[in-house]
Formats: C-alpha cells, structure tokens, sequence
C-alpha cells in the first residue's frame, strides 16, 4: 500500500470528536448528586389534614388545630414547634386567637411572623362572623345561648376592658353591635347620652349594654350599676328600653336581669 493511503487510515482510525464536543480525554468525570434526606416531618401535613377532614376538629388537640391554621403561613416549615409554643405562651386555643396581633409579635415565638400572625387572626375573624350570623338569625330572645357564645368569643379573653352595645330594633332582632368604647383593665368610661343618641340615629327601640371583665370574673362592680342606671334613665326618657346588661368574664357570664340589677 502506498505511503499516502497509509497516512490516511491512520487519520481514520484515530479518535475524531463530534462538532461541539471536547475530546474524550478532556470530558469532566462528576458524581451523581446526592438525594437530600426527607425530613422526619415529610407527609406529616397530608396525615394530619386527613385526620382533621376524615375526624373533624374533635379529632385534633389545640396544638395541632393551631398547625393547620399555620400551614398556609409557613408552606414547607415544621411548624409543630410554633404551634405548640403559642399554646405554652398564651396559655390555650382561644387565647391564641384572642391575642392582639402586637402581644403575638412580642412573644417572639420561633416561626411566626407577619405571615403567621395573620393567619391566626384571619381564623378569629372567620369564627366570629359565624357566631355573630347565628346570633342574628332570630329574635335575640329566642336565641340567648347563640348570643352569648358570640360574645365569649369576641371579649372574655380580652386583657382590656370594652363596652360594646346591641341595638336592636321592634322584634328585637339585632340590628348594629358597636364598641363604645376601650378603657384599661377594669375601667371603660361610658356617656349615656351618647349611648341613646346612638340608638336613635340607628332607629333602634332597645338595646343591650356589654362589657367584659379582663379579670375573668363577671361579678358587676358598683361602678357598672351606676352606670346601667344611669343609660337606663336617659333611654327611658325617649322611649328605648335596656333589655340588660351582660358583664362577660372568661367562664361564665352575668346578666343584670337575671341578678335582679335591672
């Protein structure tokens, strides 16, 4: 064979790299990537969403009805821990839910921020228009306990004292629940005529007076007396009844009425 075909055969049987490619020897080797590790918490969202829909709320202690309500803040987080120090800090459920978003930021509890802090406030706001719905649904009369739930919910875990009024018009149905007023934590200053103003420029013919007792105990003072009388005295003159006075501690609730005060 001629020395050129030689040459040529050579040339082919070397190596030739495809157009765009490094040669074999200057291909970097890399390991496969390492899987991370599934953290102990994986499927623990799913199970207990599960568990919450398949069993209701009964199903689920306070700690973990708290997760779900996290979840959303705090998509990929463990947020068991968080939940769980909001229930130790605040001393229960309801309290969490009651807290004031300022008190929530200053706990500086690990895991929740504004996110977090929203979501727990956004779940009081949804519970209380339910109850607040119910209780307009019929003659407040006729639906006492409704009544008296919504306003546990909304002020006996308050830690300042509020004075909210129920107006109410001719077949006693609830027509506006405003709060008159916030004072410290066991005073709230009330202006009777301020209050019957109120109730005229609403067209309400009774109302209900309300406050709470952050001291958890709804023993009327004789401050509160004082002051039932005297709203009572000035809407009597222009024809609004006080149907009663309801004093809401964290347990229990007193009625003026039902306590021969009214």
């Amino acid at each position: 064979m001629a020395r050129g075909s030689r040459q040529a055969v050579d040339l082919a049987d070397a190596a030739v790299p495809l157009p765009g490619t490094a040669p074999p020897s200057t291909i970097e080797t890399r390991p496969a990537a390492r899987r991370e590790p599934k953290p102990h918490y994986h499927g623990h969202r799913d199970r207990l969403r599960q568990r919450f829909l398949d069993g209701g709320a009964d199903a689920l202690p306070d700690y973990e009805l708290l997760e779900l309500i996290l979840f959303a803040a705090n998509p990929r987080a463990d947020v068991k821990p968080t939940a769980k120090a909001l229930i130790d800090r605040f001393g229960g459920l309801a309290k969490v839910l009651s807290a004031p978003p300022d008190a929530l930021d200053r706990a500086a509890i690990p895991g929740l921020g504004t996110a977090g802090i929203a979501a727990i406030k956004a779940a009081q706001a949804a519970g209380l228009r339910l109850l607040a719905a119910e209780a307009r649904a019929a003659p407040v009369i006729s639906s006492w306990q409704a009544l008296l739930d919504y306003l546990r919910a909304a002020m006996a875990y308050d830690a300042i004292e509020q004075v909210r009024i129920l107006f109410l018009d001719r077949k006693n149905r609830l027509i506006a629940d405003e709060v008159q007023g916030r004072g410290t934590v066991d005073h709230t200053p009330v202006y009777p005529r301020e209050v019957v103003k109120r109730a005229l420029e609403l067209g309400a013919s009774a109302l209900i007076l309300v406050h709470n007792h952050p001291s958890g105990d709804p023993t009327p003072s004789q401050a509160d007396i004082e002051m039932t009388r005297a709203v009572q005295e000035a809407a009597a003159s222009l024809g609004v009844t006080v149907h009663d006075h309801l004093v809401v501690g964290a347990g229990e609730t007193a009625s003026f009425r039902s306590l021969g005060l009214l």
